[in-house]
């Protein structure tokens, strides 16, 4: 970042940040300064108002500390406040400045840590990339955005401000629903004060001379149709036409917490090789409640090696008490199985093969995602974007955490009467 330019959309995000809005959406392609010009303004305001606090939330801890607090923090101070002085503690995951002021840094997927961190009040909270923040837990944190400070050498108190940023989803995300449509999320009703709301476009088009030569015309303009149009355009993405899953269908039986299960299990879609431009191992975990419905717990796909993505299940599978892993043995046969074995000798593994075709097996699994038997426990913004995202008509294949779902839904299931009567 040396030789950091502040660019025009930044500037006039400045303004909009400056002015009378309390709530600030920005919204846009990727690496387009977003997060740099949100936490420059966090900065601002801590010095302004000593021993006033501010919140970096993101959904995951690791991602705040790793990505916020230890990379893009120091680097922005460096750039820009190479004078102020200030202390980071890694382990509680804040910065105090030498005027007393506070940065927190917090994953609210971690109900322990985030409960302790919001039983402070804050000045300004920040929701890092919010597309993969559920909305309950935006509205329990802005319930902190209440300190009272002084603005300093003044009588007047700091404006509490919340700031948001993110890749646009889909339209029927709750960011879309409240900045773009001024609707209360949750039940589409007009906003009482719309004016307190406002949303920018920033693409990286406008960040060239900031960005690594190539990454617009290669890493960003090669990408599928739909993920150029999200992060390189910065469009919210309606639902492809023809696809077996809506976002509509998942958003309405959306769930925070999950109840207790008589069977989990995990799906596993394993790539075939282990190279930078191999696909992604899938690998989702979903659990059958006693009323006979179906929970998606958790999504930890990832590109690596069979060592890598074998831990990555065993981890999932003492995390869930899960019974069975649902493995799909196409391309690797018995050598996966054996791979999930060396790792974890005691897991129970059962493999299948894909002989049916893929729109066969998905189709009962989407229909009940109509019915209402499944439900997501939290955002699953990958996983959700490859199912909305999924024509069987133009797609060859399907996507691994898609595949990887099927296979542990199917299992669960394990061909139930709702399916036929729908499909029927």
């Amino acid at each position: 970042m040396d030789g950091f330019k502040f660019t025009d959309d930044q500037k006039l995000a400045l303004k909009l940040i400056g002015g009378m809005v309390k709530n600030l959406l920005l919204f846009g392609g990727s690496r387009s300064g977003k997060t740099l010009i949100l936490l420059f303004s966090i900065v601002l305001r801590a010095i302004k108002a000593p021993g006033s606090r501010h919140a970096v939330f993101r959904l995951h801890t690791n991602s705040a500390h790793q990505a916020v607090q230890l990379d893009t923090f120091p680097k922005l101070m460096k750039m820009c406040f190479p004078g102020i002085e200030y202390k980071g503690n890694t382990q509680d995951g804040f910065v105090k400045l030498r005027n007393g002021s506070e940065i927190w840094f917090c994953g609210l997927n971690n109900k322990q840590r985030a409960e302790k961190i919001l039983g402070r009040e804050f000045s300004t909270v920040y929701f890092n990339e919010c597309s993969e923040i559920s909305y309950p837990a935006v509205t329990t944190a802005m319930t902190r955005l209440a300190q009272k400070i002084k603005i300093l050498g003044t009588e007047e108190l700091l404006p509490n401000k919340a700031y948001f940023d993110c890749n646009p989803p889909g339209k029927s995300h709750w960011s879309y629903k409240l900045f773009i449509q001024k609707a209360e999320p949750e039940n589409n009703t007009a906003l009482l004060f719309p004016d307190y709301y406002d949303s920018m476009l920033m693409n990286p088009q406008n960040n060239r001379e900031n960005l690594a030569e190539g990454y617009i015309e290669i890493t960003l303009a090669e990408l599928p149709e739909r993920q150029r149009q999200r992060f390189l355009e910065g469009n919210w993405l309606d639902d492809m036409e023809g696809a077996l899953w809506k976002r509509e269908m998942i958003d309405r039986f959306r769930i925070i917490n999950a109840p207790e299960f008589q069977r989990v299990v995990i799906g596993v879609d394993p790539a075939v090789t282990a190279t930078p431009g191999s696909d992604e191992t899938g690998i989702v975990v979903a659990g059958r409640d006693r009323k006979g419905e179906y929970h998606i717990l958790s999504d930890v796909s990832l590109k690596g090696t069979p060592v890598e993505w074998a831990r990555a299940v065993e981890h999932e599978y003492k995390r869930w008490n899960a019974d069975r892993v649902i493995c799909e043995t196409n391309n690797g046969g018995d050598l996966v199985a054996a791979n999930l074995r060396n790792v974890c000798r005691d897991i129970s593994c059962k493999s299948v093969n894909a002989a049916r075709g893929k729109i066969i097996r998905a189709e009962p699994i989407a229909a009940l995602y109509e019915l209402g038997k499944v439900h997501h426990v939290g955002r699953f913004p990958k996983l959700e974007d490859q199912l909305c995202g999924y024509n069987p008509a133009l797609n060859q294949s399907s996507p691994d955490r898609l595949d990887a779902l099927v296979w542990a839904l199917s299992e669960l299931s394990g061909g139930s009467s709702e399916c036929r009567m729908i499909l029927a």
